[in-house]
């Protein structure tokens, strides 16, 4: 059967859109599911999957490989749109490439099941990078192929309901998926977008016969790129997706520092425990009411006071975004004075970022198709999606570069290396040489291991440590769970090995460092040492619901850490607080709490201060199929 490769000459909407929603929803349901618990998965479930002697990864870890991987999810469009617009037109690639995502979750839910689970976490994550990616720009700008000339007028109307219908399904999955992950585990929690992909993929090849299929541009492609008009879209196009780099930048991380910072504060609401993971809902919803309201009310408003044009629009939505990271910024130097906000604070900067969203997303997804000549849609989409990539990867860097290096680990690593085959097994107590790189000096630290894996830290003057320790938590026990501001011990804890004052740091409510320079006398180096201790309240009451029907009466994380019989931070006490003390040596952040916070909102400031001048000599120019 022949398949129609232009749209339908009508007034009405084309008959393929319905099936294009159908399969957006399902698409991001499966996909803001998966993405919704990665972080968290990586921080606390990850090293549970193959036994009982993995590491924990740090949460300045899981958010540089949250925002690696979703960087790479929008380069991969580039990709696709290559394949799409040169050899295999848009129906055919979206397709193919759903058949790869499909693999991608299927990959998810087999970790722990056989073999490394990293590796599979890095299979299914290439995996979903390709396909997820692949069809981004595909998608997108086959809606608007559906629409020619007559109907051209409804297309800003589609593309709200295909932003609908994103938001839609990524609201369930988000509500969803943390349950999943919280009581029944990963298997469960990534298996059920899986099958929502596959669902997805069925609704495309269903509605086949209702498309405008617009043939591969082939050889006209590279002739329209290397044209006048070619360059010159891309040449006013390209600066203008700079600053959508540094939104996303900032927005992808209601996905990653945005959930531990959710994880540090009292997140009942409504009458409701909310789960760290499922703070994020509130941002589809939002926008299933923000739609409407922008279109038929915010936007008429200001256009009686400015002409708004899409260009202001974005605008607009920057300076917005500028102020939830402002928000952020207090409430995370709330947290760390030791207090426990309210969630309903970051629900507020999930309303403000939610509006910068409508501003800057939906309309730059708009603006983008508008300014690309017909040949180039799926590229000048794919590049508009690398402003994510950009973003995300600045993002990762970033929490890459301020990762400072655990000395103890990499020294253990090598003298575990150094050893005889057979004594790896059980080498008990390793002296690592420490800064001077010779044994048997005062800066050695000693590492202990159980089954070949670093347990038990001691470092130089740990005797120092814990009796600031000590004082700090008799001072904990005396204000009834409550840290000690710390101006109150300022200079008051002693010094180490070296003459550096140990340092007391609130990292929470729940947790304070203490810390000094070390022996190479400097801040912010490998060889800071000093302790970490949490704090270990009793369990609250449990609260009955109707959702005690639905799952055990046990996190999963919990009957996991009881199968492998070891003892997880999420573990309370049964009656009294008390503290569980981490020694390390290295591995901490340069740039941590508000500080991170407040670096990337006075980079959004000036990002948007710079887009005015810009927006102003920006000269649009609107190419339709």
């Amino acid at each position: 059967m022949s398949r129609r490769t232009a749209a339908i000459d009508t007034v009405h909407m084309p008959p393929g859109i319905p099936w294009i929603i159908g399969n957006e929803a399902a698409e991001r349901f499966s996909f803001y599911g998966m993405r919704t618990i990665l972080v968290v998965f990586m921080a606390k479930y990850l090293y549970l999957m193959d036994g009982p002697d993995g590491t924990p990864m740090s949460e300045t870890a899981a958010v540089e490989h949250f925002h690696a991987f979703a960087a790479w999810v929008y380069f991969t469009p580039l990709l696709g749109a290559l394949l799409s617009d040169i050899f295999l037109g848009k129906y055919r690639t979206i397709l193919l490439l759903s058949l790869v995502y499909c693999g991608g979750h299927a990959a998810l839910a087999c970790m722990g099941a056989a073999g490394n689970s990293p590796y599979w976490l890095f299979a299914g994550l290439l995996l979903i990078c390709i396909g997820s990616g692949g069809i981004k720009p595909c998608v997108s700008s086959n809606v608007g192929d559906q629409f020619g000339p007559a109907n051209h007028h409804l297309l800003t109307r589609v593309y709200n309901w295909f932003y609908f219908s994103i938001n839609l399904g990524s609201f369930f999955s988000t509500l969803l998926t943390p349950w999943l992950l919280d009581w029944y585990g990963p298997h469960w929690a990534f298996g059920v977008p899986g099958v929502l992909m596959a669902i997805a993929t069925l609704l495309f090849w269903m509605g086949r016969h209702k498309f405008a299929h617009i043939p591969p541009g082939g050889a006209k492609f590279f002739q329209e790129l290397a044209s006048r008009e070619g360059l010159i879209a891309l040449a006013k196009l390209i600066p203008l997706f700079l600053f959508f780099a540094v939104f996303w930048s900032l927005y992808d991380q209601t996905g990653s520092s945005w959930v531990f910072q959710a994880g540090q504060m009292d997140c009942r609401f409504l009458g409701i425990t909310w789960l760290e993971s499922q703070i994020q809902a509130i941002n589809p919803i939002l926008i299933l009411v923000f739609i409407p309201l922008f279109t038929l009310v915010v936007y008429p408003l200001l256009d009686r006071v400015f002409p708004l044009t899409p260009l202001r629009k974005i605008g607009v939505g920057l300076f917005l975004i500028t102020l939830s990271f402002a928000l952020t910024t207090l409430v995370q130097s709330w947290i760390d004075a030791g207090h426990t906000p309210s969630i309903a604070w970051q629900m507020l900067a999930f309303i403000i970022i939610t509006a910068a969203e409508i501003m800057v997303s939906i309309v730059g997804l708009e603006f983008a198709y508008t300014q690309a000549p017909k040949n180039m849609k799926s590229m000048i989409m794919s590049i508009f999606l690398l402003s994510t990539f950009m973003g995300n990867m600045f993002t990762s860097t970033t929490n890459r570069l301020i990762q400072i290096p655990n000395s103890a680990a990499n020294q253990s690593a090598a003298a575990m290396a150094a050893l005889p085959a057979e004594r790896r097994k059980d080498p008990g107590s390793l002296i690592l040489p420490g800064y001077d790189g010779t044994p048997g000096t005062s800066d050695d630290l000693i590492q202990d291991h159980k089954a070949g894996f670093p347990a038990t830290l001691t470092i130089p003057g740990q005797a120092v440590f814990e009796a600031a320790a000590a004082r700090i938590e008799a001072r904990i026990h005396r204000l009834d769970g409550k840290l000690p501001p710390a101006s109150e011990l300022s200079g008051k804890l002693g010094t180490d090995p070296w003459g550096n004052p140990i340092r007391y740091e609130i990292l929470n409510a729940g947790s304070f460092r203490l810390i000094s320079d070390g022996p190479d006398n400097t801040p912010d180096t490998p060889w800071d040492v000093g302790l970490i201790v949490a704090l270990n309240h009793p369990p609250p009451a449990p609260e009955t619901s109707w959702l005690d029907r639905l799952h055990p009466k046990e996190p999963w994380l919990k009957r996991r850490s009881d199968e492998l019989g070891i003892k997880v931070a999420t573990q309370a006490p049964e009656a009294g607080i008390t503290f569980t003390r981490h020694a390390f040596s290295g591995g901490q952040t340069k740039l941590h709490g508000a500080a991170y916070f407040r670096f990337f909102m006075w980079l959004m400031l000036g990002t948007a201060i710079i887009f005015v001048p810009f927006a102003m000599l920006y000269k649009p120019k609107t190419y339709l199929q």
